[in-house]
């Protein structure tokens, strides 16, 4: 039996095409993209990823240097991508042409927590991406995951501090890209309801009631009283952020 697969590629749609620019516009911003050539992404099979996997894939070659591009999924009972379905994960790979990696995860219900699971889940991916040579790895963080995590650094640790657009980690000799982070979920929402990707990710019991749920929510709250306050908290985050990555 042939499985049709929701795979999202120009000629675009009229949301597809302000995705697409807006995309392009952060990596030349960013210079994310300069000098590589292979990239991997971190893919959980959420709406965030797959966008992030279709509009890399998209530019590939167009005004961008031709990426070799390696999609790595952390599989695991209470990974980000748990529950999804590896074959259909490798099926969309294939027929973009683009390499799939998985590495396991080793949590266990009784130990589970945000910090230890994130920091397995990053050292997985490190590993994985230097094993094929890849240096750079692309996130599917976007503008309101920086919002949050704003947020959740300046009420809880007093630092103003969002997601970096291009970081190096000089420890592990990676550097992490956010070509999301113009980009709105509502946008990747609707692009993916669209494109047939949308599903329900987040089954880790921690996630349902995690602090950037609740920071989430309190963003809703605050809007009623500044409707521009996303958009105002996510161009000030960016600022910020250009002007201490440009300190010696």
């Amino acid at each position: 039996m042939t499985i049709s697969l929701p795979i999202a590629q120009p000629p675009w749609s009229r949301l597809g095409k302000k995705l697409e620019s807006t995309f392009r516009r952060a990596l030349y911003d960013y210079q994310m993209l300069e000098s590589n050539n292979k990239i991997a992404i971190a893919l959980s099979g959420g709406k965030d990823s797959l966008t992030l996997l279709f509009l890399l894939k998209a530019i590939s070659g167009k005004g961008f240097p031709e990426l070799d591009i390696y999609a790595i999924l952390v599989n695991g009972e209470f990974s980000c991508g748990a529950g999804v379905n590896v074959t259909y994960l490798k099926a969309i790979c294939d027929q973009l042409g683009v390499h799939f990696i998985v590495k396991e995860s080793k949590q266990k219900l009784e130990t589970l927590e945000c910090y230890s699971c994130s920091r397995e889940r990053r050292s997985l991916l490190f590993e994985a991406a230097k094993s094929v040579g890849a240096t750079t790895i692309a996130f599917g963080h976007h503008r309101d995951d920086n919002i949050q995590t704003l947020l959740m650094n300046l009420l809880h640790k007093g630092e103003f501090a969002g997601n970096l657009p291009k970081i190096y980690m000089q420890k592990y000799g990676i550097t992490i890209i956010r070509p999301l982070i113009y980009i709105q979920e509502e946008d990747i929402r609707a692009f993916a309801e669209q494109y047939g990707f949308i599903r329900i990710m987040c089954r880790c019991p921690v996630g349902q009631n995690s602090m950037r749920k609740k920071v989430k929510e309190l963003i809703k709250e605050i809007e009623i009283l500044y409707p521009y306050a996303s958009e105002n908290i996510a161009r000030a985050s960016l600022l910020y952020g250009s002007h201490k990555a440009a300190k010696p």
